[in-house]
């Protein structure tokens, strides 16, 4: 396996673009992992950068439907187109992105002989949580796969108890990364005492929940000011919301950003605001801020405090009241957001996508060797 590259069967049933922050880390893990060949599954359009990523990308042509009357046959034609795709390709191993997923179970039905390894991105555990029909796929996925990759121990522990615990030797933890080669950080932190220029990126939905820094803003004792970058439904009323708070001339609104857009806007600010109430698989979003030197304030979900513990600012998730006191303690108290900066930068530093690479790709390598052999060797020590 050492002396060959690694043929690597992998896909997104999205468009092929950076649309989401799953498609962006796919798209840079891929191609910070070493000796590999990787053929990926998506769908019309592809975006010219993103295909430059793989060693081939394949667009998938059935259609694609939701949950409800067509789904049994739509996943019927996806794993029959599925199926002569791993017969032509011929794999050493799928990685079933979204364990959940229409593909991933299109995976396992024609898998066969060829190991898979399950990758959870988030959503699809959200969903899962609420639907027993989709509860069931994950099921069926889990059990088809020789590990199931989590990016913290926070999700694992959900997915393990939609699985009803059957499946938690399987479960590996690998945090994901971002390409810290690329970060630009600014030369010095804000030395305010005041009002602190805010920002908050995100998709604008109720889970994401960028109500609530809109809410805290206006029960602030200090003037800040909030950037908000992102699409979504919740577009309108959230800037209705700003208005009737009377914060017409404090919060901003723009639409999403491509990331590195995003990354040179970042150093303008004095601090991120980060308001997720529900389900975050990881929120490479907070590693983005913190990593363009920001200090942030964020909701303390379990994954969350896992990924930041110290090193950001934490208020009770969904509560604009314990969000503006960390607000107004940041911007009271120049030497904390200089600490907090600080300790940003430092744990920014844990969070390299070529380390989330290196490790699965020797996660990669082992499932692909005990199955040529037999007998799964021993988890390395993060997992769970």
């Amino acid at each position: 396996m050492t002396a060959k590259r690694l043929k690597i069967l992998t896909g997104i049933n999205r468009i092929s673009v950076p649309s989401s922050g799953s498609m962006i880390l796919v798209n840079d893990l891929y191609g910070a992992m070493p000796d590999t060949c990787t053929t990926f599954l998506g769908r019309a359009p592809v975006d010219q950068d993103w295909k430059a990523t793989f060693d081939h990308l394949i667009t998938l042509s059935t259609t694609k439907r939701p949950q409800g009357p067509g789904f049994d046959r739509y996943v019927d034609e996806l794993t029959h187109e599925v199926g002569a795709l791993i017969e032509k390709i011929q794999p050493n191993v799928i990685h079933a992105q979204y364990l959940g997923f229409a593909l991933s179970l299109a995976f396992t039905r024609t898998a066969g002989n060829i190991p898979i390894i399950a990758i959870a991105h988030g959503p699809e555990v959200m969903v899962a949580e609420r639907s027993a029909s989709e509860r069931e796929i994950v099921n069926q996925v889990a059990a088809a796969s020789a590990a199931i990759v989590t990016p913290t121990a926070a999700l694992a522990d959900r997915v393990d108890r939609l699985t009803g615990r059957r499946f938690t030797d399987r479960l590996i933890v690998i945090p994901w990364g971002i390409r810290l080669s690329d970060i630009r950080v600014r030369n010095q932190s804000s030395t305010a005492t005041g009002g602190l220029s805010l920002v908050h990126a995100g998709r604008l939905d109720d889970n994401k929940s960028t109500i609530t820094a809109v809410e805290a803003l206006a029960l602030t004792d200090r003037p800040h000011r909030l950037t908000v970058i992102g699409s979504g439904p919740l577009r309108e009323r959230l800037e209705r919301r700003a208005i009737a708070l009377g914060l017409r001339g404090r919060v901003q609104f723009h639409p999403s950003l491509p990331r590195a857009e995003l990354w040179c806007r970042l150093p303008n600010f004095d601090a991120f605001v980060f308001t997720t109430r529900g389900v975050e698989a990881f929120g490479l979003v907070l590693i983005e801020a913190q990593a363009h030197g920001l200090p942030v304030a964020y909701s303390d979900l379990p994954g969350v405090r896992e990924i930041l513990g110290s090193s950001g600012l934490p208020y009770a998730p969904g509560n604009p009241r314990s969000l503006a006191l960390a607000l107004d303690e940041m911007g009271r108290d120049f030497r904390r957001r200089e600490a907090l900066t600080e300790a940003a930068l430092n744990n920014a530093r844990r969070y390299d996508i070529t380390t989330t690479a290196r490790q699965l790709r020797e996660l990669t390598v082992r499932v692909v060797l005990s199955y040529k052999y037999g007998g799964l060797p021993a988890p390395p020590a993060n997992a769970r």
